[in-house]
């Protein structure tokens, strides 16, 4: 394999199983993922901190054994430290940061797998955009349309896999950044349930319990083997998922069983949905039927208005209270040239926000949490588009263009069906099972019960054999 031109062809599970084998060093990976990224980068900008120099020296030092052993990742520009590289959170008020002193836990984790960081990707600044257009670093680019957004706030994550640069990579999910930018490039994006990845060693949670981490990934088998080693509490966490010892990889290829499947395409709030992204979550529910799965159409009974409220408050008190660390970090004030308008709109409206506010925005979350609970007594699964529209232009969606004040609104109208399970903690996933004529991605989302991930991932995988995925590229793969 000279060179390893055939690199692109292969997942991180199939990488890491190809240098077990001796096909190919681990070495060899690395190179020909970095000569990857050094010549489709520039036309993507998914990279915005190169880690080569780390990468080749932990290849040097020796891998571990295991599923994932030697294939090359990135870590998202947020949440996720690396001691010796900064972490600007795409931010021009970030952007001279010394580097970390420590690593994240999660951090630790990817590594002691045997993932391979060899850099940094793109966020919007402060991670709070479903496009990522920072003014820091720029447009991070659809690999399936160079005029497009590659999705956010993992946009950088998502376009980095779905050009094949990488197999998978590090991403975050506050309300849909894991899922909008796979929705955006084709790939099969993750969240967890609450908790099952750590926050720490500098946070028990994100955002009230409304972020967590995981990854962006091509196959389902990649994400399954990335939770693995990942998953489970660490100390001093303040609370976690419910555990379990069978490996989520373990259950790919199990029968699920016959699913009971609640299907919606209509926005509580009366959202425009495309319809292509109807189209998208219709035949996925033919999909299901002909896997032998009811689907009935079906959405759980809760107050929307009500949670995009709570969400705003929570996430603007989140800002300020950000803003104010960074600031003390600083000796001085965060002004409004530091951060880009959206950003420093909500730090201002979560000024406005009481202790009232707050702790009435988490009884919100946690009665609709109960709701949602319930319904799923009756449902093992609930399907809908992940987005409302397929990948939108550059520009569209942007923190610096569009008025601060109208914004979040507009934002959570493009997203009507990812931020609930960022409320109930339950786990979700975007599978890519539909493209448009136009040939972008359209995903659709699965939803399940709080702490059932298994039964998200037996769909997934039986979904994958189904309707396989994977083989289809963009046209930069070739370029």
């Amino acid at each position: 394999m000279t060179g390893f031109a055939e690199y692109a062809r292969y997942d991180a599970v199939g990488l890491a199983d190809l240098i077990r084998r001796k096909q190919v060093s681990a070495g060899e990976v690395l190179e020909a993922a970095i000569a990857r990224i050094e010549r489709l980068n520039p036309k993507i900008n998914a990279i915005i901190r190169p880690m080569f120099d780390q990468a080749r020296k932990q290849v040097a030092r020796g891998l571990p054994d295991g599923p994932l052993a030697g294939a090359p990742y990135a870590l998202k520009d947020l949440g996720a430290l690396y001691a010796g590289v900064p972490t600007v959170n795409c931010s021009r008020l970030c952007a001279n940061d010394p580097p970390a002193d420590h690593h994240s836990t999660i951090t630790e984790r990817l590594l002691a797998a045997g993932l391979v960081i060899l850099g940094k990707t793109a966020t919007p600044e402060m991670g709070l955009c479903m496009t990522t257009e920072s003014v820091l670093y720029g447009p991070t680019r659809n690999p399936w349309n160079t005029d497009y957004s590659a999705g956010g706030s993992s946009g950088g994550s998502g376009a980095a896999v779905s050009s094949c640069m990488l197999p998978a990579a590090h991403g975050s999910d506050g309300g849909g950044s894991l899922r909008v930018p796979s929705s955006n490039g084709g790939l099969f994006g993750y969240k967890p349930t609450r908790a099952r990845t750590p926050a720490g060693p500098d946070a028990g949670e994100g955002w009230s319990g409304l972020s967590l981490e995981h990854a962006v990934a091509r196959s389902v088998r990649d994400s399954a083997a990335i939770l693995d080693a990942t998953q489970g509490p660490a100390p001093g966490d303040p609370y976690w998922a419910p555990q379990r010892d069978r490996p989520y990889l373990a259950e790919l290829g199990e029968d699920p069983g016959r699913l009971r499947i609640a299907l919606t395409t209509k926005g509580k709030l009366g959202e425009a949905i495309d319809p292509e992204c109807v189209q998208a979550a219709k035949h996925a529910a033919r999909l299901c039927e002909s896997l032998g799965h009811e689907v009935v159409e079906a959405e759980p009974d809760y107050d929307a208005g009500a949670v995009r409220w709570a969400l705003k408050v929570i996430i603007t008190s989140n800002m300020t209270n950000l803003l104010a660390t960074l600031g003390q970090a600083r000796g001085r004030a965060v002004g409004t040239d530091d951060v880009e308008r959206v950003t420093w709109q909500w730090a201002e409206d979560g000024k406005r926000m009481t202790g009232a506010d707050y702790a009435r925005a988490v009884q919100v979350l946690h009665s609709t949490g109960r709701k949602v609970a319930s319904f799923f007594s009756g449902f093992d699964a609930a399907l809908s588009p992940t987005l409302a529209s397929p990948p939108v232009k550059l520009g569209v969606v942007n923190m610096m263009r569009n008025d601060p004040e109208v914004f979040f609104d507009d934002l959570f109208d493009r997203l009507p069906f990812t931020p609930l399970y960022n409320v109930t903690g339950g786990p979700a996933m975007t599978v890519p099972l539909h493209w448009t004529a136009s040939g972008m991605p359209v995903g659709v989302q699965f939803g399940g019960d709080f702490g059932d991930d298994v039964t998200l991932f037996r769909l997934a995988s039986q979904l994958e054999t189904a309707q396989p995925w994977i083989g289809r590229f963009p046209a930069t793969m070739a370029a």
